[in-house]
């Protein structure tokens, strides 16, 4: 196997497919389903797959086509997608033998892109220990509100508490109602949990850890902190002016809500696109404003080493600061006191194009399967590349191959173009000389 894999990141790609092949199975199983027969093989690869990747795309209604069996393995799919796989197996590795090889640190490395082998074993134990206990206190308000105000049992109330809580926090949007949370739209006690789930999971470890530390000192914030809390600060001010205007008097989404409803639900529909998934209104009555706002921030999505999807708003950010810098005239990308590198800049400009390219191949083949207008096609795939879980309601209408395209888009999207395209590498090169220089005409 050593001989196979030529980049750890081939590993990771591997790992990833290998827990989606095994939530496939699970839920192929008879038990699985309600109706004790068993679910086909390719929704059962569709729900693994968007289980795994954070997605939350479905084919089939999660509350009346799954078995408590089936909730249980989506949850753990859920789970284990967050936390990453190499993140796992370094953790079960630390707990078996005490003691971590370096391949094992390079894979966890990799896997969260900003740990270092000196410190792996205190940041992974942080970063489980965070990842939990923030589930635990969503948890435990999800479900005393499920029990006090819905009048759940005390047993399937916890239950409904910490499957919401799972999948808030990774990012998931799976919701246990076939209507996902539109019938809670104006509760307060249940949407604003959900969406500080979201944003706190899509922020990033490395982020939160930092705010923890310092977050009275911004001033000395790095550049991954001060960027990141920017953006998600400006896109969810941005998401909600849009759309609680262009929704506030549509009755098939805001209008049909009370005030202090209209504005949650305003705040609600801005930070799902993050990669949350979850949504309080109907998306397919949304305006057309309102789903292009929603591919925008969908593509964006959220935190770079966080449980998000999208390019991330690192690399937005990133890129902003390099389009500054060059109607300026300036010679290099700064970021408050520090310095921008070349190769940096190069990987945000990568990631970007690569996300384009991948969403506009992906909706013109799309296109050509479904009857399905344009709008309709992007925001399904903007969705699935992104990892978002947000739907116009024709993922289950969509064929074989269209399903088949979208399990794609949920793979690439999730282990991030980059790392799949290089894992599918045979080799690495590196150039040992430098061609002659030649400045082509650009615009």
């Amino acid at each position: 196997m050593r001989r196979g894999f030529r980049h750890p990141t081939q590993v990771i790609v591997g790992g990833f497919g290998a827990a989606v092949s095994v939530g496939t199975v699970l839920l192929s199983l008879p038990v699985a389903t309600a109706d004790g027969e068993g679910a086909g093989v390719l929704t059962a690869l569709f729900t693994a797959t968007s289980s795994i990747c954070l997605t939350g795309l479905a084919v089939v209604a999660t509350d009346t086509h799954w078995s408590i069996f089936g909730e249980v393995v989506i949850m753990l799919l859920l789970q284990t997608g967050g936390l990453g796989i190499m993140t796992l197996a370094t953790l079960f590795a630390l707990l078996l033998s005490g003691r971590l090889g370096l391949r094992a640190r390079l894979l966890a490395a990799t896997e969260n892109k900003t740990l270092t082998g000196s410190d792996l074993r205190r940041v992974i134990r942080n970063v489980v220990i965070f990842s939990l206990a923030t589930e635990a206190v969503l948890a435990v308000i999800l479900g005393a509100r499920f029990i006090v105000r819905y009048e759940q049992s005390v047993g399937y109330g916890a239950y409904l508490g910490l499957f919401h809580a799972v999948s808030a926090f990774n990012n998931g949007g799976i919701a246990l109602w076939h209507d996902s949370m539109v019938r809670f739209a104006g509760d307060p006690w249940i949407c604003l949990p959900l969406c500080f789930g979201v944003i706190v999971g899509g922020l990033g470890f490395p982020v939160v850890f930092e705010l923890a530390r310092s977050w009275r000192r911004p001033a000395r914030w790095s550049v991954l902190t001060k960027i990141t809390v920017g953006m998600t600060a400006l896109l969810l001010a941005a998401g909600t002016i849009v759309f609680t205007v262009f929704e506030w008097n549509n009755p098939r989404t805001l209008g049909g809500l009370e005030g202090g409803g209209r504005l949650l639900a305003g705040f609600f529909a801005a930070v799902m696109p993050r990669s949350g998934g979850f949504n309080s209104v109907d998306i397919s009555a949304m305006r057309p404003e309102s789903w292009l706002t929603t591919d925008i921030l969908m593509f964006i999505g959220a935190g770079s080493a966080g449980t998000g999807g999208g390019i991330k708003v690192t690399t937005f950010g990133l890129l902003a600061f390099v389009l500054l810098a060059e109607l300026r005239g300036e010679n290099s990308v700064n970021v408050g006191n520090r310095k921008i590198p070349h190769d940096t800049q190069r990987q945000a400009l990568t990631i970007a194009l690569l996300g384009v390219g991948v969403v506009a191949t992906s909706t013109f083949a799309l296109l050509s399967l479904v009857p399905h207008t344009l709008d309709q096609v992007l925001f399904e795939v903007v969705s699935a590349f992104a990892t978002v879980g947000l739907s116009t309601g024709i993922t289950p209408s969509l064929p074989a191959a269209g399903q088949l395209l979208i399990i794609f888009l949920m793979f690439i999207g999730r282990v991030g173009p980059v790392t799949l395209f290089t894992a599918l590498a045979l080799r690495e090169r590196t150039r040992l000389y430098e061609l002659p220089e030649e400045r082509p005409i650009v615009g």
